[in-house]
């Protein structure tokens, strides 16, 4: 049965045997009487405002036999006092709406079901995100509430022309998915391809929110490590981008946003560029964008200045090894490598009580007697010590992560084929930026490839964003 009927028993019948209201016991129904006239409304336990929905029965009882109008159109228009308030014949459509929280209201002899959405979700509070900190700025952040987030977005654009679609996908979850952008300022053409790629996903259910999604939406060169999308879990950060004419992507459940188109720059980007004057902002972009490079080619440079003594400009000497090396360079680098991704998990799954004196346990245990019983040079200690502190001045994961394969690779490369392995990690790194695409299929590194001078200014430097950004 695709549509609903006027008979309330029939609708009664198929509704609770969809929704399996005889085995859940947050099905909840309620049989009354409106106008003359038998009722019943479902509601899942705990979506529903208790307050709302007392007023609401209160209302319905006190409503008589002459004031009850024919149809459920003229039902809903005059006799339900809420804001939000539709009508729905569709058994999908009213089953979807029941799981997601909306109240099924069934009328005898109405062939339309009234959906009240009275629903409200458990959710914390707005306060600043543990990761997006900054040190001047708004302190409120996503939640894993979408309409909050919606909110938080609208609070800051006042625009009629910002537009929040609704769109849904997974055939179990049902995931509710917003795109949000400007109707005058975004690409209309790549807004539609968004839109067809979200409509065609064929997945059970996005088991993993935006993870989930951003796989479905770019399926090609999984195996380059820079990412396609940028996430934040700022309003001001996502508001920002909406008004420069990105598109951002907002999933259920999920405290962050989707940025998309990103390129290497919009990654690079953080709001401390901004909330500071633009002398400022500048230094804080360069000197992340020069420690990142620092960090990629800080350990293989040693590496292959080790290997090559006689390269070592002269003053310099100091760099080299001074104790004797027990274990070969390149496996203390690539050790430390994976005990430092070991800590990071460690500290994940560290009571916060616990986290101080395991942190200097760590630090006294794994740094002074790992080189006092020979595994671990202290020059390597060192490099490989500013190198895991300097991978937190990038805001992305996935931008430090990529960095670190990179470095991985590079150290491999060199210490197999000396000088040339460590030209050809470089040249990897490179192709591996030059040759990635945008989900939009734009250059990776726009504007930069292709040269666009303005924007590449503003890019780099705290500048004036130009009027057309592309």
């Amino acid at each position: 049965m695709d549509k609903m009927s006027g008979s309330l028993t029939e609708n009664r019948n198929y509704i609770e045997q969809q929704l399996g209201a005889t085995q859940n016991f947050d099905v909840l129904s309620r049989v009354v009487e409106i106008g003359g006239k038998q009722a019943c409304l479902y509601m899942i336990d705990g979506f529903c405002k208790d307050e709302v929905m007392q007023k609401l029965l209160q209302h319905f009882m006190g409503i008589t036999k002459e004031k009850m109008p024919p149809n459920a159109h003229e039902m809903s228009e005059q006799l339900v006092p809420y804001g939000e308030v539709d009508l729905a014949d569709s058994w999908d459509q009213i089953t979807y709406s029941v799981m997601s929280g909306v109240v099924a209201l069934f009328i005898e002899g109405y062939e339309n079901c009234i959906l009240i959405d009275a629903r409200t979700y458990p959710a914390r509070s707005v306060s600043e995100p543990e990761k997006d900190k900054v040190m001047r700025g708004s302190k409120d952040g996503f939640v894993e509430t979408i309409v909050f987030n919606t909110a938080l977005i609208r609070r800051r654009i006042r625009s009629p022309q910002l537009r929040m679609e609704m769109m849904k996908a997974g055939k179990s979850s049902q995931t509710d998915i917003v795109l949000c952008y400007m109707q005058d300022r975004a690409d209309l053409a790549f807004l539609s391809r968004i839109k067809e790629r979200i409509r065609t996903v064929q997945v059970d259910a996005l088991t993993l929110n935006q993870e989930s999604l951003a796989e479905c939406l770019y399926q090609r060169k999984w195996y380059n490590p820079f990412p396609k999308f940028k996430y934040t879990e700022r309003p001001d950060t996502a508001a920002a981008q909406i008004l420069e004419g990105n598109i951002i992507i907002l999933v259920d459940n999920s405290p962050s946003a989707m940025i998309t188109p990103t390129s290497f720059f919009d990654v690079a980007e953080e709001a401390d560029d901004f909330y500071f004057p633009p002398i400022t902002g500048t230094y804080l972009r360069l000197s992340r964008m020069l420690i990142a490079l620092i960090t990629y080619f800080l350990t293989p440079t040693f590496l292959l200045l080790m290997e090559y003594p006689r390269w070592i400009p002269k003053g310099f000497e100091f760099i080299m090894v001074q104790d004797t090396v027990n274990i070969p360079l390149i496996w203390q680098l690539l050790i430390l490598e994976l005990a430092i991704d070991g800590l990071k998990l460690a500290a994940v799954n560290t009571p916060n009580m616990l986290s101080t004196p395991l942190s200097v346990m760590a630090a006294l245990v794994l740094g002074e007697f790992s080189v006092k019983s020979g595994w671990f040079n202290s020059e390597v200690m060192l490099y490989m010590a500013f190198v895991a502190v300097a991978n937190y001045t990038q805001n992305s994961y996935e931008l430090g992560y990529a960095l670190k394969f990179m470095r991985i690779l590079n150290l491999i490369l060199t210490a197999l084929f000396g000088v040339w392995g460590y030209a050809a990690g470089v040249l990897i790194l490179i192709l591996s930026i030059v040759t990635n695409r945008t989900i939009s299929n734009q250059s990776y590194l726009y504007p930069l490839l292709p040269f666009n001078p303005r924007l590449l200014a503003h890019q780099i430097f705290r500048t004036r964003l130009p009027e057309a950004k592309k």
